[in-house]
């Protein structure tokens, strides 16, 4: 069994392949690319067993993952975070088996760590030497920390409101930071204005590169093995650019194709906030891509993009799980994010908190059942955001 089983690149909008050991970004149609692997030669020779014995990281799975060389992995240790129960607050939301994905215990403190870990890999193994992308914040520091890692340079752009720690990280490493008077969008416009006079950067932005998803996707991959390869009901993810409730549905596919797990998959919801919901504005209409947000703003800063480039993906993924997206005011996320720290001792960021205002909502309308195993993803750790916390 070779390290990686990856075998090309396929466009989900227009069908077209596109060979995967060149440095790509989109599909000539616009669309991102998704890494499709050989899954009959991964069923043939890797066991679940064999992945149970591996290190506690990401890269378990490494025969999932497109770096195929070990040689190439940038790690910082990244992956395996805990599912943690949470019962107190469980029964508080009416929901007997309450998980949390918690990703603040990971490098960079955020799940960003994950694209960026697998991301830098791939970029280092196809000859990229420079790297450059907007952020909203989190993933800026931790591709520019693992760009840091690799030895490559990073140019960053992020919105001057971003969390002043985020910006501190990029400083620190030694990448270039760039602040801009507007959101992630005016942030790109930038860079893309930087890259067309300088030259030898390949572009990371959300989806504009084909393996920040599969780092992601791997927190789908662990929830499986973490549930002893058994699939909850409902899975809820703070939905900005929308790669980390891709990645998870194309995670849970490749595992249903190389008969991991069986049954149907768990509903996904992605979770906005009204102050930027272009994904469920979408979803409410029926539509199969969003619009732009007008003004967008939301305290829960990470998922501030009103235009995801892979929303299309996102609805997708929602309709074939049955799933929902679903907008909560800023009002709720600042109080479910006090009350997790409150019942369960577990200081959240406010993108996570989203997750929790979501579930009591839906519960309320009865669409999460209080039967039903509900995992909500915290995507960084609380730390990040100081502001969003009295004193």
């Amino acid at each position: 069994m070779r390290y990686s089983g990856l075998g090309w690149l396929e466009c989900p909008r227009c069908g077209r392949a596109h060979e995967a050991d060149q440095v790509i970004g989109v599909c000539s149609c616009g669309s991102p690319l998704l890494a499709r692997y050989e899954l009959d030669e991964v069923r043939a020779g890797l066991s679940k067993g064999e992945v149970a014995g591996r290190a506690p990281d990401l890269w378990r799975y490494h025969e999932l993952l497109p770096v195929r060389d070990v040689a190439n992995v940038v790690s910082l240790g990244e992956g395996m975070t805990p599912l943690v129960g949470l019962p107190r607050y469980g029964r508080e939301l009416g929901v007997d088996r309450l998980l949390m994905k918690d990703e603040g215990l990971i490098p960079t403190g955020t799940f960003k760590a994950r694209g960026a870990a697998v991301g830098v890999s791939r970029a280092r193994e196809v000859g990229v030497q420079k790297i450059a992308m907007p952020t909203n914040g989190n993933a800026g520091s931790a591709w520019a920390t693992y760009a840091a890692r690799a030895g490559m340079e990073a140019l960053i752009a992020m919105p001057i409101a971003a969390p002043e720690i985020c910006r501190r990280e990029v400083s620190v490493v030694g990448a270039e930071l760039h602040l801009i008077d507007g959101l992630i969008g005016d942030a790109g416009a930038f860079v893309r204005e930087q890259l067309a006079t300088r030259g030898g950067y390949q572009d990371v932005s959300t989806l504009k590169e084909p393996y920040r998803i599969e780092g992601k996707k791997t927190m789908g991959l662990e929830i499986a093995e973490q549930l002893g390869w058994k699939l909850p009901d409902v899975i809820l993810y703070p939905t900005g650019g929308g790669v980390g409730i891709i990645g998870i549905w194309k995670a849970l596919n490749e595992l249903a194709e190389l008969v991991w797990v069986d049954g149907p998959l768990p509903r996904l919801v992605a979770v906005q906030s009204t102050g930027c919901a272009p994904i469920v504005k979408a979803w409410e209409k029926g539509a199969p891509e969003s619009e732009p947000w007008p003004d967008a703003q939301t305290v829960a800063f990470g998922i501030t993009v009103p235009k995801a480039l892979g929303d299309f993906l996102v609805l997708q993924a929602i309709a074939e799980t049955g799933g929902c997206a679903v907008a909560v005011d800023d009002a709720d996320i600042l109080a479910a994010q006090r009350r997790c720290a409150e019942l369960e001792g577990a200081f959240i960021c406010p993108e996570g908190a989203a997750n929790f205002a979501a579930i009591a909502q839906l519960r309320e309308f009865g669409w999460i059942k209080q039967s039903d195993q509900v995992v909500a993803l915290n995507t960084g750790t609380g730390l990040k955001y100081p502001e969003t916390v009295p004193l």
